[in-house]
């Protein structure tokens, strides 16, 4: 298949496009800059140059492939909801030159905030609907999109998304510890984080794409959940810092603008996902990932 796929030099994109590439898709990498575009042809991918807000470089390419793998996002916390209602602009654009198609549009989502305190799994719907919820609400309305001939897949990536390289919530969690001195944890540091490496993030999302009528909800979760406190240890262990509690009501001063999400408990479970699509995770767990020098060389270099 021609595969048109945006965030094609991210994190999680750049791996989706080697699964692809290697898998003999001809695919086609939406970069908004020089280095991005490099970065897509060096994995063997096309490159079209745009980004989130030029919808008409994203209809007319979303247009001309057999499949849409829609991963970018403009993650500004400055100002979430524009990142929301960019999102929405930009699901509306997939699914109206989409229409009647009977092409896939997998696109990125996630477990968290769904409902902290249980496990979550694929048959939970999202809570968030309409274009001023997170991500524009853009699930619920992808998912609605069967009707019109449409073959959407919702790809829900654990929280953490980890590996050699990552410059997620891991990482600032390991910048927070070492601007601080302290890797701490929320309360008794009983939260639960799922995670999934990098490398099995790239492969579901390979194996979501030849089956997206097996599963409309997929979970990239490898570990249901591990505990805060796990996390804090082994980013104290690698930081050589102290471990420590926050008060709950002491987080946002601590951490910043993650203290709001790390102090969560939001397991989820990827059973139905392993059923549906024959996914087993083999990559590193987190602990095993922040137990190697990587977070915390980068954060050395970074601080110096």
């Amino acid at each position: 298949m021609r595969v048109f796929v945006t965030g094609a030099s991210g994190w999680i994109g750049s791996a989706v496009v080697s699964e692809l590439v290697a898998g003999g898709h001809e695919v086609v990498g939406l970069a908004r800059s020089d280095r991005s575009a490099e970065a897509v042809r060096s994995a063997g991918a096309e490159t079209v140059r745009g980004d989130l807000d030029t919808l008409d470089v994203l209809a007319s390419t979303a247009a001309s492939s057999d499949a849409v793998v829609h991963l970018a996002f403009k993650h500004d916390f400055s100002d979430y909801a524009a990142s929301g209602r960019t999102e929405r602009a930009v699901m509306e654009t997939f699914l109206d030159v989409l229409d009647g198609s009977g092409k896939p549009l997998l696109f990125a989502s996630g477990v968290a905030l769904i409902s902290p305190g249980r496990v979550v799994t694929e048959e939970d719907g999202s809570p968030f609907s309409g274009p001023d919820a997170p991500r524009g609400g853009v699930e619920p309305l992808a998912l609605g999109a069967v009707d019109r001939g449409i073959r959407p897949v919702a790809l829900r990536f654990a929280p953490t998304v980890h590996g050699d390289g990552d410059h997620g919530f891991m990482a600032e969690l390991v910048r927070v510890a070492r601007a601080t001195g302290v890797a701490g944890y929320v309360g008794d540091g009983s939260g639960r984080w799922p995670a999934v490496h990098r490398s099995d993030a790239g492969r579901l999302v390979a194996l979501a794409l030849a089956q997206p009528d097996a599963a409309r909800v997929v979970h990239a979760v490898a570990e249901e959940g591990v505990p805060s406190r796990a996390i804090a240890e082994a980013i104290g262990r690698g930081a050589d810092v102290p471990v420590a509690s926050i008060d709950p009501a002491e987080v946002e001063s601590h951490f910043g603008w993650i203290g709001a999400f790390f102090g969560l408990d939001i397991p989820a479970s990827s059973a139905l996902t392993r059923q549906r699509l024959g996914w087993e995770p083999v990559g590193p767990t987190l602990l095993e990932d922040l137990a190697t020098p990587s977070y915390f060389e980068r954060a050395a270099a970074a601080a110096r």
